[in-house]
């Protein structure tokens, strides 16, 4: 140990959300620690923020770097985290521990995406206890190590033991598996993607969206069309906007992954890559129809005159009106939208849909393989 009362510990975190989570894990785990831990010992926390995972997925090949990282500093324990979803064997990865290097690598997306901030601290906070722990006879045995399943976000959660392959310097990585296993991962990698940022990212196209919803309001056809709609038409035209504006964009950008190896690991990975855009992308996409149904309807409350309106539809301008043309019109706009945002460039919207980690990956897989 660095002291005999001191133990210092470092979260080595790629950039950008994990270095958000590691400094909040940083300001309470010391005290977490020391309360475990019990007196006689006092934790120290640093945080150090540097992209560990850069061109690379490989367990063994990361493992090295945070233990050589590691042992160019007077730390004690060293835990990485890290926004990429990692693979095991076909498995998804939830935390790689070795006990002999004392350091560890965390997925966070295996974390799922509700409070992760709280169960990013349980984690980290049982796998520093787990490397302190004295090993037994000199030796290093995964069936010894043992990590609650709560500390990973619940006491049912998907978690299980896996040892590791022959040649890894990891003792023991505990893994995700099963269908909610596979929800869990993808719901921690839409957070990752951070899908609210999707809508800033997009300003031509919301500016497209505005401004052909600022025309279909004030356009009889239009007041005609939406009067005579019933609902599920009314339904099947916002959906149908909706998933438009969604493959417009997966498709114009070149979001869609395709997987250059024909191994069925590679190819759930490459399933899980590409459900986890389409949910960000749709999740942004929603955020924009409803922030459009906003706007119209205010618009539509400034600008119409219910005279007006009753003269060229026949049907009184009321509460249930406005509602619908807002609704109709939002459809509309996003169509249009989703031509506009032909005018963003592939790189504006990759950064707007994908997390730095994220896109640095796609980059070094395309530049690798060509395109």
């Amino acid at each position: 140990m660095s002291s005999q009362s001191i133990t210092v510990v470092a979260l080595l975190a790629d950039p950008d959300a994990p270095t958000e989570i590691a400094r909040h894990v940083a300001r309470i785990l010391p005290a977490r620690l020391a309360g475990r831990w019990g007196p006689g010992r006092r934790f120290e926390v640093e945080v150090v923020s540097e992209p560990f995972t850069a061109e690379t997925e490989d367990l063994s090949t990361l493992m090295r770097r945070i233990t050589e990282r590691g042992s160019r500093e007077d730390w004690d324990v060293v835990v990485a985290l890290t926004d990429l979803p990692l693979h095991s064997h076909g498995r998804k990865l939830m935390v790689d521990l070795s006990r002999e290097h004392g350091s560890a690598l965390l997925s966070l997306p295996s974390l799922g995406g509700l409070r992760l901030r709280t169960r990013a601290s349980r984690a980290v906070e049982a796998v520093v206890l787990s490397l302190m722990e004295p090993q037994d006879s000199g030796t290093k045995e995964p069936a010894r190590i043992h990590l609650p399943a709560k500390s990973f976000g619940g006491r049912f959660a998907p978690v299980h033991p896996d040892r590791s392959g022959k040649g890894e310097s990891a003792d023991l990585r505990y893994v995700v598996s099963g269908w909610r296993g596979y929800l869990r991962v993808l719901v921690g990698m839409v957070r990752a993607n951070r899908p609210w940022r999707l809508v800033p990212g997009l300003s031509k196209a919301l500016a497209a969206a505005l401004a052909t919803g600022a025309i279909a309001t004030v356009n009889s056809t239009v007041w005609n069309l939406a009067a005579s709609l019933s609902t599920p038409r009314l339904v099947i035209a916002m959906v149908g906007s909706v998933v438009l504006m969604i493959c417009w964009l997966i498709v114009d950008a070149g979001l869609w992954h395709r997987s250059v190896e024909d191994s069925p690991e590679a190819k759930k990975r490459t399933a899980l890559y590409n459900a986890s855009t389409v949910v960000t992308v749709g999740i942004g996409v929603l955020v924009c129809y409803a922030g459009l149904m906003v706007v119209n309807l205010a618009w539509a409350l400034f600008i119409l005159n219910d005279q007006v309106f009753a003269s060229m539809t026949r049907t009184p301008l009321h509460a249930a009106e406005y509602w619908t043309l807002s609704w109709f019109v939002a459809s509309v706009a996003t169509a249009g939208g989703a031509l506009g945002s032909g005018l963003e460039s592939d790189e504006a919207i990759r950064a707007a849909a994908y997390s730095k980690r994220e896109q640095e990956r796609r980059i070094a897989l395309r530049d690798e393989h060509g395109g």
